[in-house]
C-alpha cells in the first residue's frame, strides 16, 4: 500500500535536465501515523487507518482521545489501552490494503514510500462556486446576440417537451450548485521528492483550494 494524507501548498513549476519545464502541484504529505489496523477477521475487511495533522490534545473529543489511546487508565477504566506511538491528530482517513496485517499501530508512514516516476490518484474537495449558471456549470454557449436578445446571452434556453410529456426530464442540466465535491484526479506523475520537508511535486493539477486536505495513493489504473 502506497498511501498519504497532506495538504496541497500551491503551483509551481520544474525544470529538467534538458531545460524543459513541468507545472507542479506541492503537496506536504506527511508524516501519518497507522492509527487502526483492519482484518477481515476482526472488521470483515483488510485497511488501514491513518492519521495526519498534528493538534492539542484538547482540541480533541473523549471518543477521538480514546481511539488513539491518548485517555489514561483509572480504576474505574483500567483496560484503556497506550497510544502505542500515536500522537493527537486532526485527520483520519482509510486504505484498503491485502497487506494489511504488515502494519503496526504507531508506525510512521513518509513520503519515502514513493519514488520519482510513480503514478499516483490525488482525491480533494473541489473549490466552491456557489450558484452559477448554465454557460458556467456546464458550458453552454448561451442564445444568439441579435434579433432583440439582449437579455438571453447566457440563458438556458428552453427546458420543457411537448404536451405529450408535459414536464421537465429528471437530470436535466440547468443552473444549480457548483463545486464542493469530493473529486479524484487519476494518473498523475510524480516528479520530485523531497524527503527531509516531507514534499511531493505532483505534475499538473490537483482538486481543492491552498491549504485544503488531499489524499494521495498508488494509481488504480496505472
Amino acid at each position: 500500500m502506497k498511501g498519504l494524507l497532506g495538504v496541497k501548498l500551491g503551483m509551481t513549476q520544474v525544470f529538467d535536465d534538458n531545460g524543459f519545464v513541468t507545472p507542479v502541484t506541492i503537496i506536504q504529505a506527511g508524516p501519518c501515523y497507522v492509527t487502526q489496523v483492519k482484518t477481515t477477521d476482526s472488521d470483515g475487511y483488510n485497511a488501514v487507518q491513518v492519521g495526519f495533522g498534528d493538534t492539542k490534545e484538547n482540541r480533541l473529543t473523549g471518543g477521538q482521545k480514546g481511539h488513539l489511546g491518548l485517555l489514561k487508565s483509572n480504576k474505574k477504566h483500567p483496560h484503556r489501552r497506550t497510544s502505542d506511538g500515536v500522537p493527537a491528530v486532526r485527520h483520519l482517513r482509510e486504505f484498503r490494503t491485502k497487506e494489511a496485517a504488515s502494519y503496526e499501530v504507531g508506525q510512521a508512514l513518509t513520503v519515502e514510500q514513493f519514488s520519482e516516476g510513480d503514478l499516483v490518484d490525488v482525491t480533494g474537495k473541489t473549490k466552491g462556486r456557489g450558484f452559477a449558471g448554465v454557460v458556467k456549470r456546464h458550458g453552454f454557449g448561451g442564445g444568439i446576440k441579435t434579433h432583440g436578445q439582449s437579455d438571453r446571452w447566457r440563458a438556458p434556453g428552453s427546458i420543457g417537451s411537448t404536451s405529450g410529456v408535459s414536464r421537465v426530464f429528471k437530470g436535466k442540466r440547468m443552473p444549480g450548485r457548483m463545486g464542493g465535491e469530493r473529486l479524484t484526479a487519476q494518473n498523475l506523475q510524480v516528479v520530485r521528492i523531497d524527503s527531509e520537508k516531507n514534499l511531493l511535486a505532483i505534475k499538473g493539477s490537483v482538486p481543492g483550494v491552498k491549504g485544503g486536505l488531499v489524499l494521495v495513493r498508488e494509481a488504480s489504473k496505472g
